[in-house]
């Protein structure tokens, strides 16, 4: 099943950690549609800006993985409303250059320059809802062991 042109339902649910443990993480039909908007509003436009594949890190997980990796009790990745984008590598774009698309051209509700350094995230966490979305911009760090965010 695709969510948009280029994005399949199995590229955002696939998880090692799942399959490892045996965990389902299919959505149900609310979270399909909240997967379907981030899809259409967020994944395909960078698609298409960059015309390259663009590599889903972390999409959807259900609460059960979710705690699993010790994710955020209010993620919005148990919504079906976030994908962490990780491009690194890939010898195409940067995760830099997909943050600074994203925050320049697109709505969303949170944008994350996860982690990295000052010139690369590590990774793009992207958040989008039906309604509501703040355009958020934040940056992830550490800090004496404890992950924080601050207001870029």
């Amino acid at each position: 099943m695709n969510l948009s042109t280029n994005l399949s339902l199995l590229e955002v649910t696939k998880s090692q950690t799942a399959v490892r443990h045996s965990i389902d993480n299919t959505p149900n039909a609310q979270q399909l549609e909240n997967l379907k908007r981030v899809a259409e509003n967020i994944f395909q436009p960078i698609r298409e800006h960059f015309n390259t594949p663009i590599f889903i890190s972390s999409g959807f997980r259900c609460e059960d993985l979710n705690t699993r990796i010790g994710g955020s009790r209010t993620s919005s990745h148990c919504k079906g409303e976030a994908l962490d984008i990780d491009m690194d590598g890939r010898g195409t774009i940067t995760n830099r250059q997909v943050f600074d698309y994203v925050r320049a051209n697109l709505q969303f509700d949170q944008l994350i320059y996860e982690f990295g350094d000052d010139q690369n995230p590590g990774w793009v966490h992207i958040s989008y809802k039906k309604t509501g979305n703040r355009n958020q911009v934040l940056k992830a760090s550490k800090v004496n062991g404890r992950t924080t965010y601050t207001q870029m």
